[in-house]
């Protein structure tokens, strides 16, 4: 069977790539490969779980390589004949250039029920406290298709999660990590691989 092959492109701890790895692994995701893990971060224990599974890794920096550092990442991409992209924990925006260049073929999961709490500087920890600070009684996750507005692309799936009396931005994380990012990610990620090589068997 043809598979799309993927790339992960993360920064950190890596459990958004640990649900994808665990999904493919228990045959959740069967039209995609994850071929490829690149972080911008050489600290990142993502590259662990990557070297764990024996997925390849790469770190490309934006230290060392500045102005060419997506072009840089597109020549990897490229090179390891990459199909799909997802952004988990990836903590660079990306240019239009970069977006377009892969148009169609970058997912990303953001913690919120998008349009809520989404955009330039809702990230991390942030999105939660913004949640709990605006009085929200349910927030989620969601899986987007990525281009140059952050949080701006089409929604593939959304998942939503209750906030519970006493809820830190920490608990809500977590709950919202366990309860929608790491079962609606692979998912998306399935579907679209799917779509893709149904595609290109036309």
């Amino acid at each position: 069977m043809i598979k799309a092959k993927v790339a992960v492109l993360v920064s950190g701890g890596g459990t958004n790539l640990q649900a994808l790895i665990d999904a493919e692994n228990s045959g959740i995701i069967k039209s995609g490969e994850l071929s490829l893990v690149v972080s911008n971060n050489s600290d990142a224990y993502a590259l662990c779980r990557a070297e764990k599974a024996g997925i390849k890794s790469v770190v490309i920096s934006k230290k060392q390589y500045k102005e060419k550092f997506e072009y840089e990442i597109i020549s990897t991409l490229e090179e390891n004949g990459i199909d799909f992209i997802v952004l988990a924990g990836f903590m660079c925006i990306l240019s239009e250039k970069f977006t377009s260049h892969f148009k169609d073929r970058i997912i990303n999961v953001h913690p919120s029920l998008i349009p809520s709490f989404c955009g330039k500087g809702f990230y991390g920890l942030h999105v939660h406290e913004a949640a709990l600070e605006y009085g929200v009684k349910v927030t989620g996750a969601t899986v987007h298709f990525v281009n140059e507005i952050p949080d701006g692309g089409k929604i593939i799936m959304q998942k939503a999660v209750s906030i519970m009396e006493g809820d830190t931005p920490e608990i809500l994380q977590k709950r919202v990590m366990e309860e929608a990012e790491w079962k609606i990610l692979p998912l998306a990620l399935e579907k679209v691989c799917f779509e893709l090589i149904s595609n290109k068997g036309d």
